[in-house]
């Protein structure tokens, strides 16, 4: 499949009603049973390449499935990809998501992976009903931050998935308080990843890239930790202006694409949830691995 554009506006369905008040917001849907909340994870994607590798991150990702097949079992995947950046918030509504390769340069054998999870568009209907900033689309289906981590994940592809967008219109503080209103689903059996990265400046991590020099740069290192230091803290709303983290903070956010993802797992997050860390890694310059995962 060719390459998409980062920044597209889909089509826009009518399912979405003009107003929603806070009560019908968070009723009961047809499409969603009422479970315990299901925790919340944010992934470090990294390179399309993990998705053929197996390395100490990949594992990682396996044990984390493992885990949540056994104890706390999806009815449904709901994945924020830093590579699907529009002008609205859209939902995916295919019955069976494209496996979108949205790269290029790397070897066939990442080009000849499908992930054939179905879709989830009943229950997409119904998110579009009760949250009105959300519409739905058929002109996306999963991108590399959405496969080449649910591939280790739930490898079976057996779990309905859809993907959200992000209104890359928007400011940081809209993302963080938009999540909040997808709480609901925590109930109802879906589990939601942001896929991105905390520290993520491609740009000057080439250098050492080419080199095979893992080595960090000190601002990335610097900056990771100052977002652990919120983690840990709960005091998620400070994560909205990285630029408070100093000069580390352009550095390691040069553009908000791989960012903005961490902003809908730490406004999902409710008050006083356990915040477990699951991979902690700087490498190569200025690129994070930091996955981890609330609840």
């Amino acid at each position: 499949m060719e390459r998409r554009p980062l920044l597209k506006t889909p089509g826009v369905l009518p399912l979405a009603p003009a107003a929603m008040n806070l009560q019908s917001l968070h009723a009961t849907a047809s499409s969603f049973a009422k479970t315990a909340p299901m925790p919340v994870l944010f992934v470090g994607h990294g390179s399309p390449m993990n998705a053929i590798e197996d390395n100490p991150f990949t594992r990682k990702l396996r044990q984390v499935g493992e885990d949540l097949r056994r104890n706390r079992p999806p009815s449904a995947i709901l994945v924020v990809s830093a590579h699907w950046l529009t002008r609205g918030t859209f939902a995916t509504l295919n019955e069976r998501p494209e496996t979108i390769h949205d790269f290029g340069g790397f070897p066939q054998e990442l080009f000849d992976m499908q992930y054939p999870a179905p879709g989830a568009p009943a229950l997409v209907r119904d998110l579009i009903a009760q949250v009105p900033d959300v519409h739905g689309t058929n002109d996306w289906g999963l991108d590399h931050g959405t496969w080449t981590v649910l591939h280790h994940l739930f490898p079976a592809a057996d779990v309905p998935v859809f993907q959200l967008s992000i209104d890359a219109t928007k400011p940081l503080e809209w993302h963080f308080d938009f999540a909040g209103q997808l709480r609901f689903l925590r109930e109802r059996g879906v589990l939601i990843v942001g896929s991105g990265n905390v520290v993520h400046n491609l740009r000057q991590s080439v250098p050492r890239l080419m080199a095979g020099d893992a080595t960090p740069y000190d601002w990335a290192v610097e900056f990771d930790e100052w977002f652990k230091t919120h983690l840990l803290s709960g005091n998620y709303r400070a994560l909205t202006d990285y630029t408070k983290a100093g000069s580390s903070g352009p550095l390691a956010v040069p553009s908000l694409d791989h960012y903005l993802p961490t902003l809908y797992t730490v406004g999902l997050a409710g008050k006083n949830e356990p915040v477990q860390q699951l991979f902690e890694e700087v490498s190569y310059g200025g690129l994070g691995m930091r996955t981890f995962m609330v609840g």
